[in-house]
């Protein structure tokens, strides 16, 4: 049995410029996806949100449209699972990380198929060969509109400043591809005095991203340099963060959603829980991740109040910001 973990994560200064070669505070999340691999079956079947399905010949692989297996038959195809070939197990993936929430929890059951799986055909990859694998089957195989943060915290887990320098949304991964920098934080900060709300709003990142990310690569001047300026914004939140100065990463997270509201990437949902995290005594409070629904991150020194007024205000699910590992793999024989 092969028992893969990895957790969610938030955005706290910098998203989404992980799309567009910048630079990202991100924290994970406590909730994480599993992925549950016995082998030595007689037959290949993949488990996920409770559907099921055998897959006893090649064209089973075949991606279909609003289908959850769709991740599972994504990992299987990126790495070459041949049904009567390979050793044959039953795989179930499941998570307590809200979906379409903007917690990247779609990638996280990913990166824990993509472990398991592994894991089962005695691959060994390093930390980052799995991130850009994780990234690659989503990007590639699953046609998802997306950057590098979610894939690179469901592997890494913790509380990191990343660099995606030379990464950007439009790239096919290849061994030219540059790794992005990852640097821990945790270890340097005893609290974290955030609080995330989900808005109980599902949205599909890629369709968020996708008109901005058009106008992106068209060039669009408030879209490039508004991208600039919140990934520098992120490289003094790092600072910020190191030396506990919260008026100063307020000011910075402020801006950071000011930015990418303004371009048209939030939305009335957050809109509504980020002025009552305000109201509620929070510093600041911005998008956690993709906007037009999905979870807001509110940074506050009086958390009781705070999660009160965001409550009040029909936030459908309060949690919070845990640096923790990312994917874990335990064979158990």
């Amino acid at each position: 049995m092969i028992i893969a973990t990895a957790p969610g994560r938030c955005g706290i200064v910098g998203n989404p410029t992980d799309m567009y070669g910048g630079s990202v505070v991100s924290c994970s999340t406590a909730e994480r996806a599993t992925c549950t691999l016995i082998g030595e079956k007689d037959e290949i079947r993949i488990t996920v949100g409770g559907q099921s399905q055998d897959i006893v010949t090649q064209a089973d692989l075949a991606l279909r449209d609003d289908d959850y297996l769709n991740v599972a038959r994504a990992v299987l195809l990126a790495l070459e699972v041949q049904p009567g070939v390979t050793p044959a197990f039953h795989l179930e993936a499941s998570t307590e990380i809200p979906m379409q929430a903007g917690l990247a929890g779609s990638t996280a059951i990913l990166a824990t198929i993509v472990g398991a799986v592994l894991a089962h055909l005695d691959l060994r990859l390093n930390s980052y060969e799995v991130a850009e694998l994780v990234r690659k089957i989503e990007y590639d195989v699953l046609r998802c509109v997306c950057g590098f943060q979610d894939h690179y915290m469901a592997t890494f887990g913790g509380l990191n400043f990343m660099d995606f320098r030379d990464k950007n949304s439009a790239m096919s991964q290849d061994y030219s591809t540059p790794y992005a920098t990852i640097e821990p934080l945790a270890p340097y900060l005893q609290t974290l005095p955030f609080v995330l709300a989900h808005t109980g709003v599902k949205h599909h990142s890629g369709t968020v991203h996708k008109s901005i990310r058009d106008r992106w690569l068209e060039g669009e001047l408030a879209v490039v340099d508004g991208y600039i300026d919140i990934a520098r914004l992120a490289r003094t939140g790092k600072k910020a963060l190191l030396a506990h100065d919260w008026d100063l990463l307020a000011d910075l997270m402020t801006r950071n959603h000011e930015i990418q509201r303004d371009l048209g990437g939030s939305g009335e949902s957050n809109e509504v829980l980020i002025a009552a995290a305000l109201g509620g005594g929070a510093m600041a409070a911005k998008l956690a991740g993709a906007g037009g629904g999905g979870t807001i991150l509110a940074l506050t020194l009086d958390p009781e109040r705070t999660q009160k007024a965001l409550l009040d205000a029909g936030a459908d699910k309060i949690l919070f910001p845990t640096p923790c590992r990312g994917l874990t793999v335990e064979i158990r024989v």
